[in-house]
């Protein structure tokens, strides 16, 4: 992977990242670095479902495939906020 590719990969992690984290209601306690590999995770994951199912577009995002990303993203932070949360319920 070359240092543009690297580059890039971190900027979408993190947009996908913090999109889900604007979506999910409530405070998730994962840092930064987290919530970027997260995000990486499902951009990764989002375009190879939407490729494997015929409706991504392998040259460039298309709206499928953003929805997808940004799905699995929401998913990926509300699992990783319930782990590190660990049981204990937050007070108001």
């Amino acid at each position: 992977m070359t240092i543009t590719g690297l580059i890039s990969a971190l900027i979408v992690g993190a947009v996908i990242g913090v999109a889900a984290r604007l979506i999910l209601p409530g405070k998730q306690p994962i840092g930064i670095l987290l919530t970027i590999l997260v995000g990486m995770a499902a951009a990764l994951l989002g375009t190879w479902l939407t490729n494997r199912m015929g409706i991504g577009d392998a040259q460039g995002y298309d709206a499928f495939e953003l929805i997808a990303q940004i799905l699995l993203a929401v998913i990926g932070v509300g699992i990783v906020a319930g782990v590190l949360r660990g049981g204990r319920r937050s007070r108001v």
